[in-house]
C-alpha cells in the first residue's frame, strides 16, 4: 500500500483545517516555534563558521524543518529517534538543548559530548536521541534495535529513523527494513527525500519516482507526503506513529522536500566549474517554504497576527544568538581528557529517562 498525498489546504478563515490536521492553536504555534529555531540555529552555525568561531562544516537543514518538527511533535517520553549528518533539526525538534548543541558544534567541553563529537554526533540518551551519524544510513539499524527493545518491553513506545534519499541505496537500510517487518517492530522509517545525495540526483539513482514504493516490497505501508507542508506531515505521521504503537508493525514515510543550500557549508550547488542544480529548481522549492506556509495558515485561522508572528521570530532568533554566544565563551576541552569517554563505564545507563 502506497498512499500519495497532494494536499490542498484552503488558507481561509474557517475551522475545517483545524479538524483535518487534528491540531489545536497552541500545538501548531509550538511547532512553528520549533521550525523557526531549527532555521535560525543552522543559519547561526553557518554565520559563526564564517566568523571563524567554529570549525569543520555545517550541513544545513534549511527547507526541511516541517519534517522534523511535525514528526517529533507526536513523540512521547520513551520514544527514540536516530538522525543523520544533517541532524540539527531532528535533535532540536526532539527537545535538545540548543546551548549544549551549539557548544558541541564549537568543540567546547560544555557540549553534549564534551566537544568531542561535533555536529555529526550530538546525542542525548535521556531524551531518546540516539545520535546524529556521519555515515549515510548508519542510524537506521540503531532505530530497529530500539524498536526491538520497545517490543520486548511492550510499553507502546516507538522508534523513528530519519534518513535521506541517498541512504535508500544503502544495503544496511534494506536489511533493517526487512528485519523490522519480520519482527513486526514499532519503527517509523522517515525518508527525507530532498532530491540530492550530495550532487547525485535521486532521479539518477532510483528507477521509481516515489521511494515509498519500495516499502511495499518489504510488507509495510508507505506514505508519500509533502515535506514542505506541516499540516500534511503531521497528519500522515500521526497515522503512521499510532499504527506502529498499536502493534501493526513498521511504517514508511517519504517526505518530498528540498535543502536550500549546498550539501554542506563549503559547497555551493550553483557555483563552481560543475554546478549540479538549476536556479529554477531552488526557486520552485523556496516558493513552498515551510515556515511561510505555516505562517499563512496561522494567520488565515486567526490563530496569530502578523505582529505576533514577528514577535515569535524575534524571540526565537534571540535564543539562538544567545546559544552562539554561550558556546563561543565556553572553555575548550582539556588535552589531558582527550582519551576519556572512549568506552562505556561499567553499569552505564544508555536508556531514556523512565525506562
Amino acid at each position: 500500500m502506497v498512499i500519495v498525498h497532494n494536499p490542498s489546504y484552503a488558507l481561509e478563515n474557517d475551522t475545517e483545517g483545524a479538524k483535518m490536521i487534528n491540531l489545536k492553536k497552541d500545538e501548531l504555534l509550538s511547532i512553528y516555534e520549533t521550525m523557526l529555531t531549527i532555521r535560525y540555529f543552522d543559519e547561526e552555525c553557518h554565520r559563526r563558521l564564517r566568523l571563524g568561531q567554529t570549525y569543520g562544516e555545517v550541513h544545513q537543514y534549511n527547507g526541511e524543518e516541517a519534517i522534523a518538527a511535525g514528526v517529533c511533535s507526536l513523540l512521547r517520553g520513551l520514544d527514540v529517534i536516530t538522525s543523520t549528518h544533517r541532524g540539527h533539526g531532528h535533535i532540536i525538534a526532539r527537545g535538545g538543548d540548543i546551548n549544549l548543541m551549539m557548544a558541541e558544534i564549537f568543540g567546547r567541553e560544555l557540549g553534549y559530548c564534551k566537544g568531542k563529537g561535533g555536529s555529526f554526533h550530538v546525542a542525548d540518551f535521556n531524551l531518546g536521541i540516539y545520535g546524529a551519524n556521519g555515515i549515510v544510513g548508519a542510524g537506521v539499524p540503531h532505530a530497529v534495535g530500539a524498536g526491538y527493545a520497545a517490543k520486548l518491553r511492550n510499553d507502546g513506545s516507538v522508534a523513528v529513523a530519519f534518513f535521506g534519499d541517498g541512504a535508500m541505496n544503502q544495503g544496511v537500510v534494506h536489511e533493517s527494513m526487512n528485519l523490522a517487518v519480520v519482527y513486526k517492530l514499532p519503527v517509523i522509517f522517515v525518508c527525507e527525500n530532498n532530491g540530492w545525495a550530495v550532487s547525485l540526483s535521486s532521479r539518477d539513482s532510483s528507477g521509481v519516482n516515489d521511494l515509498a514504493i519500495r516499502a511495499v516490497g518489504y510488507g509495510m505501508p508507505g506514505r508519500v507526503v509533502d515535506g514542505m507542508d506541516i499540516l500534511d506531515v503531521h497528519t500522515e505521521a500521526n497515522i503512521a506513529i499510532e499504527s506502529a504503537r498499536a502493534g501493526n508493525g513498521p511504517q514508511f514515510i517519504e517526505a518530498k522536500t528540498s535543502r536550500y543550500e549546498g550539501h554542506f557549508s563549503a559547497e555551493d550547488a550553483l557555483l563552481g566549474t560543475r554546478p549540479y542544480r538549476d536556479v529554477s529548481e531552488i526557486r520552485h522549492w523556496r516558493a513552498k517554504d515551510p515556515l511561510e506556509f505555516c505562517e499563512r495558515f496561522l494567520v488565515s485561522m486567526d490563530w496569530a497576527t502578523d505582529e505576533e508572528l514577528s514577535s515569535i521570530r524575534a524571540n526565537q532568533l534571540a535564543k539562538v544568538v544567545s546559544a552562539g554566544d554561550f558556546a563561543n565563551e565556553a572553555p575548550v576541552p582539556k588535552a589531558s581528557e582527550a582519551f576519556e569517554d572512549m568506552y562505556a563505564t561499567a553499569g552505564a545507563n544508555f536508556l531514556p529517562k523512565g525506562w
